[in-house]
């Protein structure tokens, strides 16, 4: 087992702690660090950007290592992210659980982004009985191209502005957690930042179908996906 602690200034509890909070709630880092203060614990906003930023790609390599299995019916979207002041595109897809599958940021909204994103969903993840998307010119130019590349059936795809309002709905509930940020400024920040939202996303859905005594706790699971 890797320990992800080891060598940090602060214990396990407290990263766990502040990392988890951020990532699950709409906070900004200079309110993390008057709820830290409040429990006598004092740490420089700029540290717990480090912790966020550091720990969030291992959260997603350790979500998708150890979720694998998915069902086959997956809706498939995009939305936009400031980053430095312009608009950037993220690309989302997720199964019928509302888990998501994949996602990827892109400073373009088109075809080549589109495709790039499709052939990684589905090189990885094999082909759905179905994939909703929208009727967007390049989603549905991308479409084509991935049918041609025999890696979806032409008979599985389906555009349905209804059918997508899952992922529409769960894009919502992503860019909630960003509101108080004080902005991304680069998209290698960004991705690793929203890295951890989804994650944390992830691990409070699958609380929810079994719900304990006590409810959800961020600190808590973030603490059991690290420490398997």
């Amino acid at each position: 087992m890797t320990d992800h602690f080891k060598g940090r200034q602060f214990n396990q509890s407290v990263i766990t702690f502040a990392v988890g909070y951020y990532l699950r709630y709409n906070i900004s880092y200079r309110d993390l660090v008057e709820m830290m203060r409040d429990r006598g614990i004092f740490v420089h906003h700029t540290t717990l950007m480090r912790w966020v930023q550091h720990y969030s790609p291992i959260m997603r390599a350790l979500w998708r290592k150890r979720h694998r299995r998915t069902s086959k019916s997956w809706r498939m979207d995009e939305t936009y992210i400031k980053i430095k002041g312009q608009w950037n595109y993220l690309y989302r897809a997720i199964d019928s659980h509302g888990l998501t599958l994949d996602f990827e940021l892109r400073k373009h909204r088109d075809y080549q982004s589109a495709y790039h994103f499709l052939k990684r969903l589905l090189t990885t993840y094999g082909r759905p009985d179905c994939l909703v998307t929208d009727q967007y010119a390049g989603t549905l130019k991308a479409i084509k191209q991935v049918i041609k590349d025999g890696l979806l059936v032409k008979a599985n795809h389906q555009c349905s502005k209804y059918r997508n309002n899952l992922i529409e709905q769960d894009h919502r509930l992503i860019k909630h957690v960003l509101v108080k940020s004080s902005g991304f400024q680069s998209l290698r920040t960004a991705l690793k930042t929203l890295s951890g939202i989804e994650v944390m996303h992830q691990l409070h859905k699958v609380s929810q179908r079994e719900p304990s005594l006590f409810g959800f706790s961020s600190s808590q699971s973030l603490v059991e996906l690290l420490v398997q």
